[in-house]
């Protein structure tokens, strides 16, 4: 029979980090933007009084849910945008020069294709926004960095304030949302140019080491279009979570950080063609429709590996994940362990607090996973408070070694949650029940493997809970089917 996941009582409250978990909008990283989109956490703006609708006021400053966040958060914000506001004064006051015909004639062509590319994509962005748990990429870069690189800055920022109305009157996300974001975008087109400039790419090579020039200084100033991003958007971000922020949570995953590198090289193409030739921009157009579907697939396919309560891979994303790692181990006959970590007495925790603390606890123990382990470990969720993780390349010392690392970070984790009342209290003093099995001594498939760390688990709770054991041996070839029954060896205890 294939091993499957103990159902035991779990907070089942569907989770997503996401506006769905208390924020102002429907997207993750969603407003402020990076090309990419990123969600404040935190009160709601109203939408409805007694007469009837309230979104007429929601661009009245006192109106904004700014106002009802830690002061912190508002000094901060405030500050990036002062800071911005006056770096834009200064570089469209005496940086940019007077736009000449050619450069509202490209503004003109930047400003239809991205257009079309936006009103042909707004469902697919909207649905890509709503599903979005940490990062969203917009492709949008693909017409405003060409325009920070080739146009006067007063054109590229005129060009982000275009593209921006449009994404408002889509999205229709909160005030102070949408004007941090805008003015971001704005500041990294104008400080795009001034790094573009004073580099020297004001002349376009047409072959030799000029061109190699030329493209260095092209990847320089994309390095500082997303840069200027980043500091802007991580720093927010991390003020706004209301969990502890994790780099995935504050700077997306490796394919979102890809699409964006993607994303910024396309925009490279546009000004190649916006220069040598116009018209063909159009092509565009049609390959960033093309481009979106596929993030949004792409994005479809990776929501169906992940679990949406800890943001962990789930039992197909995890198994897809260990079986290549499994495989790789048996064609270099290097060392492979599987962790089984189950959380002892989660019930009480919520009959005690309630399930929502129940879900900050699962939350909190895939983070620490992931925190603990090596970036080529892999970290999933087995079902209720249940977790595996796959090691590759570790023996059977080195797996208890992690188990016990494991261990005595869950027993010292520290855990800020409600009760059941929704007064604010800290869950302390968890301690976890870890099963190890070693490829090849304890199973040679994935499954044998989960199996024999599954019985482990079950001998660290008989045995006390709180600790590591090790799984048992599997019977050698001789004492295999047709030898006769074989009493198996005691579980090892790994001690502490």
């Amino acid at each position: 029979m294939p091993l499957t996941p103990r159902r035991r009582a779990s907070g089942n409250a569907t989770f997503r980090r996401t506006a769905q978990a208390g924020s102002t909008d429907a997207e993750t990283r969603s407003e402020p933007t990076r090309t990419r989109s990123a969600t404040f956490s935190g009160p709601d703006e109203p939408r409805r009084n007694g007469a009837g609708t309230l979104r007429h006021r929601k661009w009245l400053p006192r109106q904004w849910a700014l106002w009802r966040r830690p002061k912190r958060f508002i000094g901060y914000l405030l500050v990036l945008e002062t800071v911005a506001i006056a770096s834009l004064i200064y570089i469209l006051g005496t940086v940019s020069p007077v736009p000449e015909t050619r450069d509202w004639v490209g503004l003109a062509i930047l400003a239809a294709g991205a257009t079309v590319h936006i009103q042909l994509t707004q469902r697919q962005e909207e649905r890509r926004r709503n599903r979005t748990r940490t990062v969203l990429i917009d492709l949008t870069a693909v017409w405003t960095f060409p325009a920070a690189i080739i146009l006067p800055a007063t054109l590229s920022v005129l060009l982000v304030v275009l593209l921006r109305i449009q994404h408002w009157f889509i999205a229709r996300r909160p005030a102070h949302n949408f004007i941090f974001s805008s003015i971001t975008h704005c500041l990294s087109a104008a400080l795009t140019y001034l790094t573009f400039i004073s580099l020297g790419g004001q002349h376009w090579g047409i072959g030799g080491w000029n061109s190699l020039r030329e493209f260095g200084i092209v990847v320089a100033a994309g390095i500082v279009f997303e840069a200027v991003q980043i500091v802007y958007v991580s720093g927010i971000l991390t003020l706004s979570a209301k969990e502890r922020p994790s780099i995935h949570s504050v700077l997306g995953s490796k394919a979102d950080n890809l699409l964006e590198a993607i994303t910024i090289g396309l925009g490279a193409v546009t000004a190649v063609l916006l220069v040598v030739l116009p018209p063909a921009v159009a092509i565009m157009a049609a390959v960033t429709v093309v481009f979106n579907r596929l993030a949004e697939l792409d994005q479809l396919q990776d929501d169906a590996r992940t679990d949406p309560k800890t943001q962990v891979f789930n039992m197909r994303g995890w198994t897809e994940s260990a079986e290549r790692a499994l495989a790789r181990a048996a064609k270099s006959a290097d060392g492979l362990a599987v962790l089984m970590i189950d959380l002892d007495h989660f019930k009480w925790i919520n009959d005690s607090y309630g399930h929502p603390a129940g879900d900050d606890v699962l939350r909190n123990l895939a983070q620490l996973l992931n925190d603990v382990t090596r970036p080529s470990d892999v970290v999933g969720r087995f079902g209720g408070e249940e977790f595996l993780v796959l090691l590759p390349e570790t023996d059977q010392a080195g797996a208890a070694g992690t188990g016990e690392r494991i261990r005595g970070a869950v027993a010292a984790l520290r855990i800020p949650t409600t009760d059941k009342r929704g007064g604010q209290t800290t869950i302390a003093g968890r301690t976890a029940s870890i099963g190890v099995a070693v490829y090849p001594d304890h199973g040679t498939s994935l499954e044998s493997l989960m199996q024999a760390a599954d019985a482990a688990v079950y001998e660290a709770k008989e045995g006390g809970r709180n600790q590591v054991r090790i799984a048992t041996r599997r019977p050698s070839p001789r004492t295999g089917e047709g030898a006769g029954p074989k009493a198996p060896s005691p579980v090892d205890r790994v001690t502490h």
